[in-house]
């Protein structure tokens, strides 16, 4: 899923990069795009069938220094929600993980800094899941380095099952950053990323435990030898 991002702190959204193309021209470049769009959307359904991906490629964009800094906080990176409390297996009803990151970064001049962010969520559904739909949460904090946010905003993650685990991709445009003078680095800022959990979450998180993405899914059993 695209997303065009607005930071109302931050600034505007993010303006495109590719350059304009006449008419003839991109009456002449229709087909082989086409063509190119439907290669690239096969190759994407590819990789979203490959749920375990590491890496969410994005286009470079030119920029005259550093980029911000994005991360996924550790402490809510993961989401696995438990039934009564109860840390096991059995007990989870949702889980995700945030398990690809990628980001390009383009500032000139004394121009703001614009970011674009793709992300790739493994999510799953245990035992005591009561529905096959989640709404999932997860927020983008803009930070100086090591210091206070600057801003931050939440998103909604629908997500329906086709069995127990579930793989979802977000881009994410529209990022910017104002810089105070034209020797401001985006090195100053970070980007951080991750899930909205509750402080028993984020402690289970911290703590190192971790379960599957499709933790406590039923396994088939195995036959018995005569």
């Amino acid at each position: 899923m695209r997303r065009l991002m607005s930071f109302a702190v931050i600034g505007a959204l993010l303006a495109t990069v590719v350059p304009a193309i006449g008419p003839a021209s991109a009456q002449q470049r229709r087909p082989d795009a086409d063509r190119q769009q439907e290669q690239e959307a096969a190759k994407k359904r590819q990789r979203d069938r490959e749920w375990n991906q590491k890496e969410a490629p994005l286009p470079a964009l030119r920029n005259a220094g550093p980029c911000p800094y994005v991360k996924v906080l550790y402490d809510a990176s993961r989401y696995v929600e438990f039934e009564g409390g109860r840390e096991s297996a059995q007990a989870v009803a949702y889980s995700g993980e945030i398990q690809g990151l990628s980001s390009a970064c383009e500032y000139r001049d004394d121009e703001p800094i614009r970011v674009n962010v793709e992300l790739l969520f493994a999510l799953g559904k245990g035992p005591q899941a009561k529905d096959n739909r989640k709404t999932y949460r997860y927020w983008v904090a803009v930070t100086e380095r090591n210091q206070a946010i600057i801003a931050k905003e939440y998103f909604e993650l629908p997500v329906s099952f086709d069995g127990d685990r579930a793989v979802v991709r977000e881009t994410l445009e529209g990022i910017v950053i104002p810089r105070a003078s034209l020797e401001t680095s985006g090195a100053n800022f970070e980007i951080l990323i991750g899930f909205d959990v509750t402080p028993e979450m984020a402690a289970f998180n911290r703590d190192g435990k971790r379960f599957r993405v499709n933790a406590g899914a039923p396994r088939a059993e195995t036959p018995t030898a005569p």
